[in-house]
């Protein structure tokens, strides 16, 4: 698997295409101040991207979202990416976009890197209706966009995108579809492992998630899908910590072990 950087140094920036980098949204130098707008502020799910008169669907977990300060954070579908932005009036510039580098998918990377040529390569038009944002090049390049409310933590079927530490994270392998539910009422969190289905004991509080022994089913599975599912384990018996960030939920655990999961369906 390959790996993800995301130590918070020195970003590379790359202007043209989704290459190597390190975290985004960190260490920029200079930042456009964007201000009240009805394009910030906002988790602006991608729905597709239209180059050439080519329509291409946006991977599930794709976002934008562009903050008051200018700066400019989200997912191609598979790699985060930064970047700044410039707003007058409907007019939206951004600039050089950096990325994560983490091995995905052909179509995921295909994607990822016509988004990011088309988000460096001129000036958009802004047009917002009601929930939907579309931005469109004086070329008639298209990125087309609609605002999407908070995931809560509860319910929320979360769909593992990664797993590692706080400096390298792996994407999952082929056919591991791992995903993770917290159900408040039962007081459990259950899911797949990437194979086999788990559940536990689960109590939030204060930050932090306390879940109990986990029970699964007992399939036997892909050597890279045990690798995966021995690493979820590793989160049960004990404490991890939990971030929310909108759409986006991480597990930490008290060995150090990261887990990224997107919401989706």
């Amino acid at each position: 698997m390959d790996k993800q950087r995301l130590t918070l140094t020195a970003l590379t920036l790359l202007p043209l295409a989704v290459a190597c980098g390190t975290q985004p949204g960190s260490g920029s130098s200079s930042v456009a101040a964007a201000g009240s707008s009805p394009v910030t502020g906002v988790h602006w799910t991608l729905d597709s991207l239209t180059v050439d008169g080519r329509t291409r669907q946006a991977p599930e977990s794709a976002y934008l979202r562009i903050g008051e300060d200018g700066r400019v954070s989200g997912n191609a579908g598979c790699n985060s990416f930064g970047s700044t932005v410039t707003l007058k009036g409907d007019h939206v510039d951004f600039g050089d976009i950096q990325t994560t580098d983490m091995g995905c998918p052909k179509a995921s990377m295909a994607f990822e890197e016509s988004l990011s040529r088309t988000f460096t390569g001129g000036t958009f038009t802004s047009k917002v209706k009601g929930d939907e944002l579309t931005l469109t090049t004086d070329d008639g390049d298209r990125v087309d966009l609609t605002k999407e409310q908070d995931a809560p933590l509860y319910g929320t079927r979360w769909n593992v995108t990664a797993l590692g530490d706080a400096d390298v994270a792996h994407s999952l392998p082929a056919g591991a579809k791992a995903y993770l539910v917290l159900d408040e009422k039962q007081g459990t969190l259950s899911g797949s492992l990437g194979c086999n289905h788990v559940s536990a004991m689960a109590t939030v509080r204060d930050g932090h998630i306390t879940l109990g022994a986990a029970k699964t089913t007992r399939m036997m599975c892909d050597g890279s899908l045990m690798d995966t599912e021995k690493t979820l384990l590793g989160l049960f018996d004990g404490t991890v910590g939990y971030e929310l960030d909108h759409r986006t939920l991480t597990l930490t655990s008290a060995n150090g072990t990261v887990v990224s999961a997107v919401a989706g369906k």
